[in-house]
């Protein structure tokens, strides 16, 4: 005997966000590999360029852990778009300065992450779109706003040492 499956009564909505979520991070990851960058490096490159910042705090807007930081700010340093240096206003943290190559990738990449996010937009009808903007900010500002404190939280795959 089968056992039958239970009824769906809402719209599968992890699905929907999980499934467009991966498919525009493989279109942007594509589209930011033109240029050698990364999304991660993307994101430092961005945020640093906008004010003087720690690898702490970008690693926060970039919801990084430490050690993928670090490996992307190795990449930023060896490609020559970034530089870390003592804060000038506290010795102990490091800051992440932009060179002039990185200012110039930056505004390449934000074109190109612009382009792809106005791209899936089109894809929707004007009306449409209008509310399905609204309707996600309203979602990630309200009642999706906060993750919830899990006991068991999900681990993450560990990176093998080279």
């Amino acid at each position: 005997m089968t056992a039958m499956a239970p009824t769906r009564t809402e719209t599968d909505l992890s699905f929907l966000l999980d499934r467009t979520s991966h498919v525009l991070r493989t279109r942007m990851a594509a589209a930011l590999s033109e240029i050698g960058l990364t999304a991660r490096m993307h994101c430092v490159l961005v945020h640093a360029c906008e004010q003087e910042r720690t690898q702490i705090q970008l690693a926060e807007l970039g919801d990084m852990d430490k050690t993928t930081m670090v490996v992307t700010v190795d990449a930023l340093e060896k490609a020559g778009y970034a530089v870390r240096r003592p804060s000038r206003t506290d010795r102990r943290a490091r800051i992440i300065a932009v060179t002039e190559a990185g200012a110039e990738i930056a505004r390449r990449s934000q074109a190109i992450v612009d382009g792809v996010h106005r791209d899936a937009l089109r894809s929707i009808p004007d009306d449409e779109r209008e509310i399905l903007v609204r309707a996600l900010n309203r979602l990630v500002t309200d009642h999706l706003a906060d993750p919830v404190e899990n006991p068991q939280p999900a681990r993450r795959a560990r990176e093998r040492s080279k």
